[in-house]
């Protein structure tokens, strides 16, 4: 979920009282956030508590040398406990953390984190940061229903466990159903915490772990309100959790609509759930020491549906327990983030995280809108209730049935109910379709039209409504605006169609889904991958109605949403399935094999469609493509990287010792006598930066190295290039590779660009080594960066 505040807002001192929040995978969400100040410093967010300005403390993430400690100390934690004694007499350790960072969390005030900072075993000591919260017919569109009799090995990911990070989990959901699992993982080491709601007695042989974390968000944002437990009272989490190892429910369906059987990638995996994020936000502290559980629980796999904007890694806290996790073989995957189309707007982009885009999936459900003019413009709909007659009714613009006109926005005080009543309102998408549909029906109106704004391009997922309506696109809402404006007793009609399969090419791009190129490393293409995050239906909360709005008193057992959150837990899931397959596969094969065998054009050879645009997509929108599992178990060949590799990376950005010591919580020497390229990180894709002198028309040689090892059968691979830059010109050598089984090989790829480049900047091609059977593709993507001469250079 994302605050109706950007994350790059930079503001200080904004007192805040908000009644709703964009929920960015499907709705509007009420609530209320008083008695404190959003502070948000070059892109980095901290909540000071009011009425503690001057002398207030704030929550501190310290980062500490464990190679320094004293032999003294028979702990760590007491060693931490001294050393923060000696700025503080009052502050108090939140967490100590053993697996994500050597450190602990605590309140402090500016003075004693500054003293803190000037001692030499302290590493680092960063600021709280808040992040954000960012399936019937699924496993059927990625073909997962035939992996059980391809490979029966798998048991459905029955040995697999899951940790996912989210708002926590609704243990009663038939989604969490432990019918006909066997003994829980001998491996499992984890814990069922109980509370007032939450007894050790609600996790099974399905949900074996459940967890809860909420001394950062107290202690940095406000006092939890309810009750303080793993029980999921906002949905997120149960949605993300079944979506990725979900039971079987037959007959799931949200008000009839996408109904049959919902069931997650890996439905026979385990699930280990823990509750980092109260409503829309997740403090760093909570996170970092569910992560530090989750290691410590032997889960095989992280999920992370959370984002809080891009920061170099030493600074990104996900990014630096994610490489806790990589290290002891566990796989992360997370959201890129809902952002696009905006270019460069990803979360998530460390190189030992999965980061999962958002597609669409084959299924809608579709409306019309026929106008009296005779024109009819197709639509969506997700209605429950009765339909309108198929005769025409009056049709009104809300602009001009506001009592305050704007170009967007309004509520029920300011429509004109004598002017609403009995009629169809066109409104136009700049704020939630529920909150605005809430306010047509209260203000008399019977229907609405919800039509998309060129500014925004929305193109939001489906959204539970509470009257009839249809959500239209740009050139319908423009269309409709000029007929309401040219006739004098406008009319229309609103027509559902229920769910229907295959109307669109599938997948496309969500136009919501972040968008590359990689703001911090552009030689690293993400996202990785898409996966499908729209209008996907799994688990939800008895305690939370499905659209979230403040007068919802309807409740559900499933419902749909849209986002990359959704996207995530399907790699999740899939990932546990080829870890089944493949135990002793590493987290940096199984991505290999993700991303080498996902698709970019559809059977017809055309390439997936972005939405935003209506065009062919990019590798910028889509990474490597849409996840094809049933491929990846058998991908031929994989491009693998221990942890040692991630640090020659960080060393090839001229990282620090300290630095480098944060993120892997041990020192690491570079080698001041070693080239380190970026362009060498053995990753599945290509990104080519050519650094160009302002007015330069000279040859650029760009060269990266990639080692393959063969996990199929022994046999010739033989290489392909393609390109859509002329002036680039791509060799490899060697351009044929024989391989024994689990044999490595090596290989160059160079990149010479003599001529113009494109007027765009940037241009894409593919390379892609092939048997005959096996097909192992890369995308690539070439960025022209031009540098500006000064005048000392």
């Amino acid at each position: 979920m994302s605050p109706l505040i950007s994350q790059d807002l930079y503001c200080i001192g904004l007192t805040i009282s908000l009644q709703t929040k964009l929920r960015m995978e499907s709705f509007l969400k009420p609530f209320v956030v008083t008695l404190f100040v959003l502070v948000v410093v070059l892109g980095d967010v901290s909540l000071v508590t009011m009425g503690k300005i001057g002398k207030h403390k704030n929550t501190y993430i310290v980062h500490m040398a464990k190679s320094e400690m004293p032999t003294s100390f028979n702990h760590p934690a007491v060693w931490y406990k001294s050393v923060l004694e000696s700025v503080s007499n009052s502050a108090e350790i939140l967490y100590t953390y053993d697996n994500t960072i050597h450190g602990f969390s605590c309140r402090l005030t500016h003075e004693e984190a500054e003293l803190l900072r000037s001692k030499g075993e302290i590493l680092k000591v960063s600021p709280e940061k808040i992040y954000k919260t960012l399936t019937t017919r699924t496993p059927h569109f990625l073909g997962l229903d035939k992996i059980g009799d391809m490979f029966p090995e798998s048991n459905g990911g029955s040995d697999v466990i899951i940790g996912v990070l989210d708002t926590g989990v609704w243990p009663e959901s038939k989604s969490f159903d432990d019918k006909d699992l066997g003994p829980i993982p001998r491996t499992w080491k984890g814990k069922c915490e109980s509370a007032v709601d939450f007894n050790a007695s609600n996790c099974n042989k399905k949900l074996i772990g459940a967890r809860f974390y909420g001394k950062g968000y107290e202690a940095t944002i406000a006092p939890i309100s309810g009750i303080k437990s793993p029980r999921d009272m906002d949905g997120h989490g149960s949605h993300t959790a079944s979506t990725a190892a979900g039971s079987a429910v037959e007959g799931a369906s949200i008000f009839g609509f996408a109904s049959g059987t919902a069931r997650g990638m890996a439905s026979r995996a385990r699930l280990a759930v823990y509750k980092v994020c109260w409503g829309f936000s997740c403090a760093t502290s909570d996170i970092l020491a569910a992560m530090d559980a989750a290691i410590s629980d032997n889960v095989n796999v992280i999920s992370l549906s959370i984002g809080g904007g891009v920061r170099e890694f030493h600074r990104d806290f996900i990014a630096i327990g994610s490489f806790a996790a990589i290290e002891k073989g566990i796989i992360v995957s997370c959201s890129a983030g809902n952002s696009g189309p905006t270019p460069s707007s990803l979360n998530n982009i460390a190189p030992w995280m999965i980061t999962v885009g958002a597609g669409t999936i084959d299924r809608d459900f579709p409306s019309y809108v026929s106008l009296g003019n005779g024109k009819i413009y197709p639509g969506m709909s997700l209605y429950s209730g009765n339909s309108l007659p198929h005769t025409p009714l009056p049709f009104i613009d809300a602009q001009k049935a506001s009592y305050n006109v704007s170009s967007y926005g309004f509520s029920k005080a300011y429509l004109d109910p004598e002017k609403v009543k009995g009629k169809i309102v066109l409104v136009r998408g700049f704020h939630s379709s529920i909150a605005k549909g809430f306010d047509v029906k209260s203000a008399g109106g019977v229907g609405m039209v919800y039509g998309e704004v060129e500014e925004l391009r929305e193109k939001q997922g489906a959204q539970l409504q509470f009257l009839p309506t249809s959500m239209v696109e740009f050139n319908a809402t423009d269309a409709m605006v000029q007929y309401l404006s040219s006739d004098p007793k406008p009319t229309a009609t609103i027509v559902s169609e229920g769910t229907k399969f295959g109307l669109k090419p599938s997948p496309v791009v969500a136009v919501f889904s972040s968008r590359g190129p990689n703001p911090i490393t552009p030689e690293i293409l993400k996202p990785d991958l898409i996966a499908p995050g729209v209008n996907i239906l799994a688990a939800w909360t008895r305690s939370n109605g499905p659209t979230d709005y403040r007068e919802e008193d309807r409740r559900v057992d499933f419902n749909i949403l849209s986002g990359t959150s959704m996207s995530c837990p399907h790699v999740s899931g899939i990932t546990a399935l080829i870890k089944s397959v493949h135990p002793n596969w590493s987290p940096a094969a199984i991505r290999s094999a993700l991303m080498t065998t996902a698709y970019s054009t559809y059977s017809n050879g055309q390439k997936l469609i972005d939405s935003s645009t209506g065009k062919s997509s990019t590798p910028f929108d889509i990474g490597a493509g849409h996840v094809n599992p049933v491929v990846a178990f058998n991908p031929g060949l994989v491009y693998d990287l221990t942890p040692n590799d991630y640090l020659d990376f960080l060393c090839a950005l001229n990282y620090t010792p300290e630095m480098i010591e944060v993120v892997a919580r041990r020192k690491y020497s570079c080698d001041a006598h070693k080239h380190y390229s970026v362009a060498d990180l053995n990753y599945p894709s290509f990104g080519v930066v050519y650094k160009l002198a302002e007015n330069a028309n000279h040859t650029l040689v760009v060269e990266h190295t990639r080692t393959l090892t063969n996990v199929g059968d022994a046999g010739t691979y033989n290489v392909s290039v393609t390109s859509d830059i002329p002036s680039v010109k791509i060799t490899v050598k060697p351009n044929m590779l024989s391989f024994d089984r689990n044999e490595k090989k090596s290989y160059t790829v160079t990149f010479t660009a003599s001529g113009p480049p494109p007027s765009s900047g940037f241009g894409f091609g593919r390379l892609e080594w092939s048997n005959g059977k096996n097909i192992v593709g890369s995308p690539i993507s070439i960025i022209f960066k031009t540098s500006r001469k000064t005048k000392n250079s």
